[in-house]
């Protein structure tokens, strides 16, 4: 599976952007596909999920309530749509494949994409 990452780019401060994450090469799709991001200096982290059976979506507390992740059926792609963005939004976004468990917080991600930069100014 390969997992192409697109539509980030400068936006200022409250502005919003939509990422779009395209899989080619899938058979057996995997449980969830998710949004993670890397600052600079920062460790990745969790952005948010969205499982493909029942299209539950999971979300970290920093973006609860301004981030929207969503699915396309048809053609397998998922969405990050991301509004009210803040400073501290700015990192590289990559989208991956895999399970996550929500109970324990953890994840086992198979298949990562390459990232896009999304820089918010203030």
């Amino acid at each position: 599976v390969q997992l192409q990452a697109s539509g980030g780019g400068l936006v200022q401060v409250g502005g919003s952007l939509r990422l779009s994450c395209a899989a080619t090469g899938r058979t057996f799709g995997s449980p969830h596909t998710a949004w993670f991001r890397q600052a600079p200096a920062k460790e990745r982290e969790f952005v948010a999920a969205i499982s493909w059976t029942a299209g539950n979506t999971y979300y970290a507390d920093s973006v609860k309530g301004r981030f929207t992740i969503s699915r396309d059926n048809s053609n397998g792609a998922v969405y990050l749509q991301m509004d009210t963005l803040k400073p501290e939004d700015t990192a590289v976004y990559y989208c991956a494949e895999g399970v996550i468990d929500p109970i324990s917080a953890s994840y086992d991600m198979y298949y990562w994409g390459r990232g896009t930069q999304v820089t918010v100014s203030s």
